[in-house]
Order: C-alpha cells, then sequence, then structure tokens
C-alpha cells in the first residue's frame, strides 16, 4: 500500500478507506458478507471530481458559454477517461477482485478502472478534505486540463437533459430495471422514465454505460440523434 500512496502522493490516515477505494464487488461477493467494496465510494467520487473539474473549467474556459462548458465537462469525466487516468498510476495492479473477474481482464476494464478511480477520489476526500482531493484530481489530470482541444465525448445523456429542460414540466430519471451474468461479465439494463412513463431502454457492461445507452435511444426515437 505504501507504493500506491507513493503513486497518489497521499498517505492516509484510514487505510480502510483506500482498501475499500481498490475492493470490487465481485472480491466482496466471494468473500461474503461483511466485506466493504467502493460502489458507494464511487458515488461520492463522482460527485467530487463533478465539482473540481466544474470549477477549474468555469474559472479558466471564461469565454465559454454554459453548453459549451458541460460538453467540455462530460468529455474530462467520461469512463475513457478516467480509464486513461487510472491506467497511468497503474491502479489496476491494486485492485482487489473476485477469481472470475480477475481471469477474464477486470484488472485493464475500463469500466472497473473508472469506477475505482472515482472511489480513490472520494477515499481521499474523506481522509483529507476536499484541498486533497483536488489536488489529487487536479495533478492527475494536469494534461487534460491544459489541452485547450479536447477531444469530445458524445454524451447523450446531457444532450437528452438539454431537450427535457426545454419543458420544466416534464420529468426525466433513470431507473435500473436489471442485471444479469456473472461478476465478471455483468450485464446492466437501465431505462429512461419521463414523466414517470419507461421511454426507453438501454443495456451495458456498466451502469454508466447502460444509461448513455437508453438516453442514446431516447434522442433515437424523438428523432434528435
Amino acid at each position: 500500500m505504501e507504493k500506491l500512496e507513493r503513486t497518489l502522493h497521499y498517505s492516509f490516515l484510514d487505510k480502510q478507506l483506500i482498501e475499500t477505494a481498490l475492493t470490487h464487488s465481485s472480491f466482496a461477493n466471494e468473500r461474503g458478507p461483511g466485506v466493504q467494496y467502493n460502489e458507494r465510494l464511487e458515488f461520492l467520487g463522482d460527485a467530487v471530481l463533478s465539482i473540481v473539474v466544474s470549477d477549474y473549467i468555469f474559472k479558466n474556459l471564461t469565454d465559454m458559454p454554459e453548453g459549451e462548458l458541460t460538453r467540455v465537462r462530460a468529455t474530462l469525466v467520461c469512463e475513457k477517461s478516467l480509464c486513461d487516468l487510472a491506467r497511468a498510476i497503474h491502479l489496476g495492479d491494486y485492485l482487489r477482485l473476485g477469481r472470475g473477474e480477475d481471469l477474464s481482464g477486470g484488472r485493464d476494464r475500463p469500466s472497473i478502472l473508472a469506477d475505482a478511480f472515482e472511489a480513490v477520489i472520494a477515499a481521499i476526500y474523506l481522509d483529507g478534505g476536499m484541498e486533497a482531493a483536488s489536488a489529487f484530481i487536479l495533478r492527475n489530470m494536469s494534461s487534460l486540463l491544459s489541452n485547450r482541444t479536447y477531444t469530445p465525448f458524445v454524451d447523450y445523456k446531457t444532450r437528452l437533459q438539454e431537450i427535457v429542460q426545454q419543458n420544466p414540466e416534464d420529468q426525466l430519471e433513470y431507473r435500473l430495471a436489471g442485471e444479469e451474468g456473472p461478476d465478471h461479465a455483468k450485464i446492466f439494463t437501465v431505462q429512461v422514465i419521463l414523466d414517470n412513463n419507461v421511454f426507453s431502454t438501454g443495456r451495458g457492461r456498466s451502469k454508466k454505460a447502460a444509461e448513455q445507452d437508453a438516453a442514446k435511444e431516447a434522442l433515437r426515437l424523438m428523432g434528435e440523434e
């Protein structure tokens, strides 16, 4: 763990936090009840990452309108970007995976790496506060943030949200409808709920990918893809 802490440029007071951040659900499922895994930390890390990146681009891209800022943020925090950042610090080497997930290439699976990177952000935030988390994020994303020619990420969720917001009465949400398959090859099904009705359905190897697929299908049905 000391080697990883040197890579992260952060030493944890609570070692349990980083251990949990590196623990995938497949590992916990094999070990039985009581083993904490990183999904809750991923949830928090996603929020911390979003506010730090939002703050940075708001202050540094001063001539950019809101819609463009949203698209830039989506590019910076998308699964591919986070996966690349996780690979850069060899995060996969430290993951605690179930045997099946490990044997099937889970240490280099983009969704697992991106989720673990967000979980590490949350672990640093809980252990050292926003200043420490922000320093970690900005240090690791420095090359991405300094590159003003961002490779566009097609964020179907943002596009759908922008359309729905044109009618303030419409209510949009994403609902997990199911998951199938073993831990190392799980497929998630997500529904787009519009005004309490199922509007479209998507599938993917991660919840985020399934949400993007469901939003893409919703846009197709609206004739907006």
